[in-house]
């Protein structure tokens, strides 16, 4: 059970956020020009990866989030109307550099973060946080340990041990009894993700027949995949990066494996098809959202209002879910805000414990570990070259 203790500095950060709100700090973000002068703007921190491995899914998020601020630029505290500043810094998809981003972010005096893509860099990012007093809330980070023992992380995905079994679940409910998993070494989002699919998939009744792991920005994989091949699986989870993904699946289908190519969220990105080509085809991946069922009127918005907006900034108009679950992590800030009705960011946090947002993905709410309460997963195919709804999956199947 998560104890919500008080931190003296957040008190402190609060008055620097008011008192250093003049001046646009925002790098790249949507609401510059609604920045207002004096005390009446308070930061929020944009905490994603631009660049490196996950620079793709980060950009991703970030367009969540500022179509959020441009939607609700302004938020009511204490009968004062105050712009909602964003300040966006690139963690790099590292873990050094996401600590640096963190104090970045400290020291310009922000209220609250939202991000990361990524649970190596979120989990790395975590104590500075904590430490300083300041509520985050993740977007798509499915680690456990984003969260666990840290009263000041919230999410608003569902996380790994569910997105594992789910798709052990699918992999049963479709016939393929025998498994292989790959996995990167030191990366706690795929080494997790595939932890728990093994644990799950042989709970379940599956064979796993291979277990391969390979290194950060390795790039041949016949190795591995020789030995996969070898043991012939129905069925091949390899949770990994945008980055990782198409060379996966072009040298497994090279090498004539003819198995299921699955994963989890990470692979519902265009560019793993525009790299991949034919040979991702029948890939299958978990993932949070889906633009063809909208859970609600503000998804229903969300749906025509985003897609203008990519659009308008020359990205293709097909919503990923972790722009979705990056508006929902801002709107659900801001209702945190409102109930508190305070600036000062360790209300926010007491706030968000309770907090209850209609988001595009359902329901926001946390349990006692700050995990949105999720109990439903998408599983998505490619067809055509493009990305297509499959079916929903669940703990019950």
């Amino acid at each position: 059970m998560k104890k919500f203790l008080s931190i003296a500095v957040a008190a402190c950060l609060t008055v620097g956020a008011l008192a250093g709100c003049g001046s646009s700090s925002s790098s790249g973000s949507s609401s510059d020009s609604n920045a207002a002068s004096g005390d009446n703007v308070i930061k929020v921190g944009v905490f994603e990866p631009q660049t490196g491995e996950n620079g793709g899914g980060g950009l991703q998020e970030v367009y969540g989030i500022r179509y959020a601020n441009q939607m609700y630029p302004t938020v009511t505290v204490g009968g004062t109307e105050y712009t909602i500043q964003l300040v966006e810094v690139d963690n790099k998809s590292d873990k050094t550099e996401a600590v640096t981003a963190a104090q970045k972010l400290v020291a310009e005096g922000v209220v609250g973060v939202l991000g990361s893509y990524g649970s190596g860099v979120s989990i790395a990012a975590g104590d500075i946080f904590a430490d300083a007093g300041i509520p985050a809330i993740g977007c798509s980070c499915t680690n456990p340990q984003v969260t666990f023992g840290n009263d000041w992380y919230f999410r608003t995905c569902f996380i790994d041990p569910f997105q594992g079994t789910v798709m052990a679940n699918y992999a049963i409910q479709n016939g393929y009894q025998t498994a292989a998993v790959i996995t990167q070494l030191g990366d706690d989002y795929s080494s997790g993700l595939g932890s728990y699919f093994k644990t799950a998939f042989e709970s379940l009744g599956g064979t796993l027949v291979a277990d391969e792991q390979f290194q950060t920005n390795q790039s041949d994989f016949k190795a591995i995949l020789t030995n996969i091949k070898a043991a012939s699986p129905d069925f091949i989870f390899a949770p990994s990066s945008i980055t990782t993904a198409p060379l996966i699946i072009k040298q497994a289908r090279e090498m004539g494996i003819t198995a299921v190519l699955a994963a989890g969220d990470t692979w519902e990105n265009a560019t793993i098809i525009e790299n991949a080509g034919a040979d991702a085809e029948g890939i299958v991946f978990s993932t949070f959202f889906d633009e063809a069922a909208p859970a609600n009127d503000e998804a229903a918005s969300f749906i025509t209002g985003f897609k203008e907006y990519l659009t308008s900034i020359g990205e293709p108009d097909i919503i990923p879910a972790v722009s979705a679950l990056g508006y929902d992590a801002y709107i659900t800030l801001l209702q945190a805000i409102k109930d508190a009705d305070s600036v000062d960011p360790a209300a926010i946090r007491d706030a968000l414990v309770n907090v209850e947002a209609e988001g595009v993905t359902g329901t926001i709410k946390f349990d006692e570990n700050g995990d949105a309460d999720k109990s439903l997963a998408f599983v998505k195919t490619v067809k055509d070259g493009q990305i297509t709804f499959l079916t929903t999956t669940s703990l019950e199947g």
